[in-house]
């Protein structure tokens, strides 16, 4: 018996900080840039453009944008990590050292998974304490959470199903060209289709009917219910679709380490 086999959350504990150490050290990309965004998003939208939009339930379009913005964050940020650690092992051939570690590809694949997540989770949080300053001032007083754990279950569902997909893509991509558009052309339409600017229910018949079919308007509703108590979509609808994705997006990625070539890293 080896070591991996003995100790198998040794294994996962180790890439997972790797990750975490490997994101650290370019924390002003991580924490500040992030910093940035999120205020300039809340500044242009939520303060200028707000004060001149009335939602039909009476909610503050500053409040109704925070939880988007956070999810946005969460799964972003995901994506990216995972995605750059990947691409960047196969081509420093970091990845090497796979080859000779007794290691499953699932516990590749949760480390990485994992590891995404938690910067989104930083990241999200960061998004989110910069909504409460800009609500708290405006407003004079905080946002809260309704639900603690739909939150919570929200926020990793989606996060680790984008850190997934990173993986998935960083292995299909040849250059980060590649990696670049498939999340400039597909994931961030996604993104920004998915209702974290509006609400579907001021959409025309036909596109929400369209609307329904992206997932991660229900990654958006759910973490929009766990903050404001409020969605465009039923909460447990909402659930099983995350679910659904996140499973999707495992077997897409699992399939992608196990028949990746070793020469390919």
């Amino acid at each position: 018996m080896n070591e991996v086999t003995l100790y198998p959350w040794r294994a996962f504990w180790t890439l997972y900080r790797r990750e975490m150490l490997r994101f650290l050290k370019v924390i002003a990309q991580t924490v500040f840039t992030p910093l940035i965004n999120s205020t300039l998003y809340l500044l242009i939208f939520g303060v200028s453009l707000g004060a001149n939009i009335k939602l039909e339930s009476g909610t503050s379009y500053l409040s109704f944008l925070i939880p988007g913005l956070v999810m946005m964050g969460v799964l972003n940020n995901a994506f990216q990590n995972s995605s750059s650690s990947i691409v960047s092992g196969r081509f420093s051939g970091d990845l090497e050292d796979l080859k000779v570690v007794p290691i499953t590809p699932q516990m590749i694949l949760w480390a990485m998974a994992v590891g995404g997540l938690s910067r989104g989770l930083v990241v999200g949080f960061i998004t989110f304490v910069v909504g409460e300053v800009f609500h708290v001032t405006l407003q004079g007083v905080v946002t809260g959470v309704a639900h603690p754990m739909y939150l919570l279950f929200f926020l990793s569902v989606g996060g680790l199903a984008f850190a997934m997909i990173g993986i998935s893509i960083a292995f299909w991509a040849k250059t980060f060209d590649q990696m670049s558009a498939v999340s400039s052309f597909v994931l961030m339409p996604l993104i920004y289709l998915g209702g974290v600017f509006f609400s579907i229910g001021g959409l025309h018949p036909i596109w929400q009917a369209l609307a329904y079919f992206n997932p991660v308007l229900y990654l958006i509703n759910g973490v929009r219910f766990g903050i404001l108590g409020m969605s465009d979509v039923d909460v447990t609808t909402a659930a099983i679709v995350s679910i659904a994705s996140l499973v999707f997006c495992y077997g897409l990625a699992l399939r992608s380490l196990k028949v990746a070539s070793y020469s390919r890293w």
